[in-house]
């Protein structure tokens, strides 16, 4: 349902996440216990266009229960800082790090609204901002987001964002052939349906949410008039969930049966801050 931005949205949106988190824990989608062992949930394309993060600051927005934050402490990031609005998935990041063995000099953890972030992050700026994966749909005001995830880059650093393509939003939720939705819109979309993208019949209480498409023009002007310069921008044919309940598993990822033409179902960018030499 498609409606004004009611005043309520945050606090309905923290207490939608503050429910799934025990939830996502417990789940096999997350499987805490595999990835404590050493499994690394990052996608094989962040890891191409991101490179080696050996040595270099990393800063991860939204970052749920941290498992992308820690995996890139594991792949060598001199320190790593996630941050998210819901307490109980903080709780769950701060866990899991002591479990890891890597203490607050290497890995941190800080609950705040992302648009908060410049003033609730332990650092003034990191070498990578990252973040993505059903993050932005969860803010009304992107201008505003950029404006704070650029703050947060270092001269020379980067943006790095892989998020769930726009385009998915506008079809229907059986086949994903169907336009049922305007790609355009700007209203709030409130939605009321029980469980989580980690076990659909799960029983929720807090099922009320708030969300907003954000095309991908709009992230890049975004990003662009924040003073970040857009490196680039690549579409990807699978997703991470089964969105559409058509998708198979091919490869560890959900994707549309092979014989139907592709779509975007993912998007990822890189945007840079010029460096202090370059900007001299």
């Amino acid at each position: 349902m498609y409606d004004s931005t009611p005043a309520d949205w945050l606090d309905a949106n923290c207490a939608h996440w503050d429910e799934r988190v025990p939830l996502h824990a417990a789940g096999a989608y997350y499987d805490l216990d595999g990835f404590r062992a050493g499994a690394d949930p990052l996608r094989d394309f962040e890891l191409a266009e991101i490179g080696d993060v050996t040595g270099r600051t990393l800063l991860h927005l939204q970052c749920h229960m941290g498992l992308d934050t820690l995996s890139w402490a594991r792949r060598g990031a001199a320190r790593v800082v996630g941050l998210d609005f819901s307490a109980p998935a903080v709780d769950t990041a701060r866990a899991l790090a002591a479990d890891l063995g890597l203490g607050q000099d290497r890995a941190a953890f800080v609950t705040a609204d992302v648009h908060d972030a410049a003033e609730a992050v332990p650092d003034a700026s990191y070498d990578i901002v990252y973040t993505g994966t059903g993050a932005l749909c969860w803010l009304p005001d992107i201008r505003r987001w950029a404006e704070t995830a650029a703050s947060l880059v270092a001269p020379g650093g980067f943006l790095y964002l892989a998020e769930f393509h726009p385009f998915t939003d506008i079809l229907d939720d059986e086949t994903g052939s169907r336009v049922v939705h305007d790609y355009f819109a700007r209203e709030a979309w409130i939605d009321e349906t029980p469980g989580t993208y980690a076990d659909m019949a799960a029983e929720t209480v807090h099922n009320r949410s708030v969300e907003w498409q954000h095309p991908i023009g709009e992230v890049v002007t975004a990003l662009a008039a924040a003073g970040l310069r857009i490196e680039f921008l690549h579409e990807h044919d699978v997703s991470l969930f089964p969105r559409f309940k058509s998708f198979e598993v091919r490869d560890g990822y959900h994707r549309f049966p092979a014989d139907r033409p592709r779509i975007p179902l993912m998007y990822s960018l890189k945007a840079s801050k010029a460096s202090k030499a370059s900007k001299g």
